[in-house]
């Protein structure tokens, strides 16, 4: 991650889970050079994690909140931070994941 690489933990609400989701999440973060997870949570959200720069992370948002055919996405709560460099790639977690 360069220098100006910044943080993108997001919370997705709606109906995220059993459509995909995850899979889209994976598809826009390596077209957008993104590093980072995507998890489903016990409470039927869809946890992501990604780095990058301010404006693929931005970009990454706006699709967060599209999401694929079948979702119905009614929020995504944001929290911006410095980056943490140790996600290089993208990955699909288990849902059981503690995080990072």
């Amino acid at each position: 991650m360069s220098g100006s690489a910044v943080r993108l933990e997001a919370t997705v609400v709606g109906r995220v889970q059993g459509v995909g989701y995850r899979y889209f999440v994976r598809d826009v973060a390596l077209g957008l050079g993104l590093g980072g997870w995507v998890a489903n949570a016990p409470d039927g959200s869809v946890t992501c994690v990604a780095e990058g720069s301010r404006a693929a992370l931005e970009a990454m948002r706006v699709q967060l909140e599209r999401g694929p055919l079948g979702a119905r996405v009614d929020a995504v709560r944001c929290v911006w931070l410095p980056a943490s460099g140790t996600s290089e790639r993208f990955e699909i977690r288990a849902g059981a994941h503690a995080g990072d």
